[in-house]
């Protein structure tokens, strides 16, 4: 007879681990890194307001409904969008890789490390506008800039020694873990709520392809 499986929760993995403290601990000092990250956010933004001029990207735009409005929602760089944070999150991105002409990184897998800012940007004007209308100071553009930097750093070491093409998982994967990662701060979570939060980043992705793939080829 085989030994009854525990259900008792083992301690998350290491690099569950690395990233999450990495997070909510390391101050970035070097001036290279927010003289980059600031040239990458116009980069990226410039990008997205190109993409506006293209009727196949704007069609994808808006609110779920039409017409709806957030109080204090997240607004869409050259638009009138002003919505939730995960509906913004999704139009924000969307622009930003419409014409795929921003940074992109080569390593053991590949991606667009400036994808992030889709949630980040999205999370960090919801919050704002919400602080602005309780009478509080809203967040510095610095903020944003950190946390694009946190982003860039965990998308690109995951990258660089990790190919998950090569397993058949897609490459956006890490950019879902990199802003999980850091538009969880940006929120407040605890650190415990951010080790669940990451790894479930890692988990869902790779479960929804894997189900994609058996879909497909059955």
């Amino acid at each position: 007879m085989s030994s009854a499986i525990s259900n008792e929760r083992p301690q998350p993995d290491q690099v569950l681990v690395d990233i999450v403290d990495y997070v909510l601990n390391y101050k970035i000092e070097e001036k290279v890194a927010w003289n980059t990250a600031f040239y990458c956010f116009l980069d990226t933004i410039g990008c997205g307001l190109e993409a506006l001029t293209y009727p196949a990207c704007t069609k994808l735009l808006g609110p779920v409904v039409a017409g709806t409005v957030v109080p204090n929602g997240a607004r869409v760089p050259g638009t009138n969008f002003q919505l939730d944070p995960i509906q913004a999150a999704f139009n924000i991105g969307t622009i930003i890789r419409w014409l795929d002409f921003n940074d992109t990184w080569l390593a053991a897998e590949w991606g667009h490390p400036s994808d992030n800012l889709g949630g980040i940007l999205a999370v960090a004007d919801w919050l704002s506008r919400t602080d602005i209308a309780n009478g509080q100071k809203p967040l510095k553009t610095k903020v944003v800039l950190e946390a694009m930097i946190m982003a860039h750093e965990i998308q690109g070491v995951l990258a660089l020694e990790n190919s998950f093409n090569k397993v058949g998982l897609d490459h956006v994967i890490l950019v879902k873990v990199a802003s999980t990662a850091v538009v969880g701060r940006l929120l407040g979570l605890t650190r415990e709520e951010l080790l669940n939060a990451v790894s479930l980043a890692f988990c869902r992705w790779t479960s929804f392809t894997h189900l994609s793939a058996c879909t497909k080829y059955r």
